[in-house]
């Protein structure tokens, strides 16, 4: 039993049998228990994701959603997506439609129409995105960071990794439909991307900052649940903004509360400051911190140097650059073992991991890159899960495991390349942010 003031005492939970709460190990996995699900589904999937995307894997979802809809044209189906990046092509592409003109092809062809809705956190995508994700099929609720599109689905033998976990609950799924349905997708607003009459964003300016003003002081609707020693309690959160931002909240929370050991994954090292200071303070006072991000080619923005430079590009070593700078501060810390920082890297595929572990008692699941952008720009959900009686240890030390497979450990700053390494494209770029003065701007952003 667990006998250590719990700091998450007062905060509303439900409760869930560890039976009824699945670790998936890969994108193929996910794939497949995704697509099982929507075959299955009886009444009701709603699809929360940054976008699904018009390629072999996204129109596979699709066409799965589309068939369950025409077999039971009463199956409420929804999905969701950020507004911007459904109306846009790739980054370096031509100017399209993006992703939206999918969604208008298959509504066209089917009897029974699925609806699109795009959601806008902010007049431009710059500032603000959709980054909340969910995907919830009857009563279960499948949470993963990954969006809907071939890498994260694991096609042409290439995948981008991320957390996968199965949780059948009937009250934590209607809550995040309930948040679904009332916060976003009943705001005007909020527009279908497969319909026919869809606004342009300077037509909606207004109601985009009513939308972000509303959402801004959103929370997940639930009726709290007394655990007991065999169940773990899980609170969904929901954050946007620096100002009130619950998510924000908690997790600065969870790591003040570690007396042995955090352990954080992160797609793009760029702690926002609230999240340093907190490691900071736990590594002083003797707290274990283990950190796992990805290798600068591993992240989704890679160019290799043989193949011409974008300034996109140049995104994985702006984020090394802030990387060795922390190893090289805390190359103490390093040395006597308080701090470990795994790089991950395997073949060509790409890390998108987020989440943070508190001394085998509080998980937290989530979009969240745990960097300035997320911490006040975009909208941000996560579970935050209490395991006080040791019912999930096992299988998150068996994710961890896994996830620490194709990692090297750091054990000095030396080991990551400085700028003078660089290509010569990435080494221009680079001093010219310094020059300006830009990295500050910079990492608010990214």
């Amino acid at each position: 039993m667990i006998v250590s003031r719990n700091p998450f005492e007062q905060l509303p939970s439900l409760a869930v049998n560890p039976e009824d709460f699945d670790v998936l190990y890969s994108a193929e996995s996910f794939r497949t228990r995704l697509l099982d699900a929507i075959s299955k589904a009886t009444s009701r999937i709603y699809l929360v994701a940054l976008y699904l995307e018009d390629d072999e894997a996204g129109r596979e979802i699709l066409t799965a959603l589309y068939e369950a809809k025409q077999r039971n044209p009463g199956l409420d189906i929804n999905i969701c997506v950020d507004w911007h990046r459904a109306q846009r092509g790739l980054i370096g592409a031509e100017t399209s439609e993006g992703n939206s003109a999918l969604y208008k092809a298959y509504a066209s062809k089917y009897q029974h129409p699925i609806p699109v809705y795009g959601i806008p956190v902010r007049g431009r995508e710059v500032f603000g995105v959709l980054h909340l994700k969910g995907f919830i099929v009857d009563d279960t609720v499948i949470y993963s960071g990954a969006s809907l599109n071939n890498v994260y689905l694991h096609y042409h033998e290439r995948y981008r990794f991320d957390r996968y976990h199965v949780i059948r609950h009937e009250p934590l799924a209607n809550s995040m439909v309930q948040f679904i349905q009332e916060e976003m997708i009943a705001h005007p607003a909020v527009n279908d991307l497969a319909g026919k009459d869809k606004p342009e964003t300077k037509e909606i300016k207004s109601a985009i900052r009513q939308l972000r003003a509303s959402l801004a002081q959103a929370n997940y609707k639930f009726e709290d649940q007394a655990a007991t020693e065999e169940s773990v309690k899980v609170t969904p959160l929901v954050g946007l903004g620096k100002r009130r931002n619950l998510l924000n909240q908690q997790i600065v929370k969870l790591l003040a509360a570690a007396q042995d050991e955090i352990f954080i994954c992160t797609p793009y090292f760029n702690f926002p400051k609230a999240l340093h200071r907190e490691v900071k303070r736990a590594m002083k006072r003797g707290v274990k911190v283990t950190i796992v991000v990805g290798d600068k080619t591993a992240n989704d923005f890679y160019i290799a140097p043989e193949e011409d430079f974008k300034t996109i590009g140049g995104l994985p070593y702006l984020y090394e650059v802030n990387l060795r700078r922390f190893a090289k501060a805390n190359e103490a810390n390093i040395a006597a073992r308080k701090l470990s920082i795994h790089l991950w890297k395997h073949d060509n595929n790409s890390f998108h991991l987020k989440g943070i572990w508190v001394d085998k008692r509080y998980m937290l699941l989530t979009g969240n890159n745990l960097n300035p952008r997320a911490w006040s720009l975009d909208l941000e959900n996560g579970l935050l899960i209490q395991d006080n009686y040791a019912k999930l240890t096992e299988k998150f030390e068996d994710e961890v495991s896994r996830i620490l497979e194709h990692t090297h450990l750091i054990c000095t700053y030396k080991q990551l390349e400085k700028v003078e390494d660089y290509p010569i494209g990435v080494q221009r770029l680079v001093r010219k942010i310094t020059r300006l003065k830009a990295d500050g701007v910079l990492k608010r952003i990214l």
